[in-house]
């Protein structure tokens, strides 16, 4: 069930000093001048500033501006978020965004230090999140949506406004007269992101009106699922493979059955070799594996980034050099 801002910075326990990440949105600018009541002296902010419009440079003088006014040190970094071949403008900007968050957090880099990164991510995202991950056909780690709380390369992120509402995240700064900017970008229909939020959302909050909670209710249910599957093919890897290796044995992973394969084998190819099979190429290694009935049985096929292959009786993984 949504709740009010308030509520949720109350329930928020971070790591202090905390940063805030702030593009100077209404959702950021709501957070940091919320932590920042609650914190004051231990919050500070970093703007990333992705180079990808005119009013980038516009954006950064207002972020500099407000974090003035709040005695909250600001941090700018600038990225090169331009899409390279085969990648979209969102996994592009994401990606920018993430590797600065993750420099300017690493305790060598950030000045003053931080100790939790928040980011400004609502109720109405994580929906977003839930149908983006319906419309690709995603499994239970996409139907996930967003952790409210998450470890990455030595960084301590947290998403404290994931039940509040956008609507909510407005109301509560316009009663107390904060401006924010809006980015031009969110009203860009080419971005299946925002023709949801702008075409569908609509039409849904008429149908279901309580989707804000029902679908994110949903992701949880997902999350904790695929917790028990990781859990699974943890303990399933470790039978599998030989001391002191990671390569799974074919004839043992035999003995399961076709679900319990296919997921040890999606753990072992993302936190061993960190690629993931499509659909399509999981079918045919879970083919292969079958057919290995006899020694001179070769396997050798396309899977994520690289190949599998089969190397005496275990299964192994390799990216050729290009």
């Amino acid at each position: 069930m949504t709740r009010s801002l308030d509520a949720a910075i109350a329930a928020f326990e971070p790591h202090l000093p905390l940063a805030i990440a702030y593009s100077g949105g209404a959702d950021s600018t709501a957070l940091l001048h919320a932590c920042a009541a609650r914190w004051p002296g231990q919050v500070l902010a970093i703007h990333v500033n992705h180079g990808l419009q005119a009013a980038a440079a516009d954006f950064e003088q207002h972020c500099r501006a407000v974090c003035a006014g709040l005695a909250v040190p600001l941090h700018v970094s600038p990225v090169d978020a331009h899409a390279r071949a085969g990648q979209s403008p969102e996994d592009a900007a994401r990606l920018a965004r993430y590797g600065a968050l993750r420099a300017f957090a690493l305790p060598e880099n950030a000045e003053p230090p931080c100790a939790t990164v928040a980011l400004a991510q609502h109720a109405d995202d994580q929906v977003e999140t839930v149908l983006l991950a319906l419309s690709r056909g995603a499994g239970l780690a996409g139907l996930s949506a967003m952790p409210a709380r998450w470890l990455r390369d030595g960084v301590d992120y947290a998403r404290p406004l994931l039940d509040v509402s956008a609507a909510d995240i407005r109301s509560w700064l316009t009663e107390r007269g904060l401006p924010w900017i809006e980015d031009p970008s969110n009203a860009h229909t080419g971005f299946l992101r925002n023709r949801l939020r702008a075409e569908l959302l609509p039409v849904l909050r008429a149908i279901i009106p309580h989707y804000a909670d029902t679908l994110p209710r949903s992701a949880s249910h997902a999350a904790q699922a695929q917790t028990l599957l990781t859990e699974l093919a943890q303990a399933d890897l470790q039978a599998l493979c030989a001391p002191g290796s990671s390569s799974p044995a074919i004839a043992q992973l035999q003995t399961l059955s076709m679900a319990r394969q296919a997921n040890v084998l999606r753990h072992w190819l993302n936190s061993v070799h960190h690629t993931q099979a499509s659909s399509a190429q999981l079918q045919e290694l879970l083919a292969q594996i079958a057919a290995c009935t006899t020694r001179g049985h070769q396997l050798h096929i396309r899977v994520g980034h690289g190949f599998v292959r089969r190397s005496n009786g275990v299964l192994d993984w390799y990216n050729p050099p290009v």
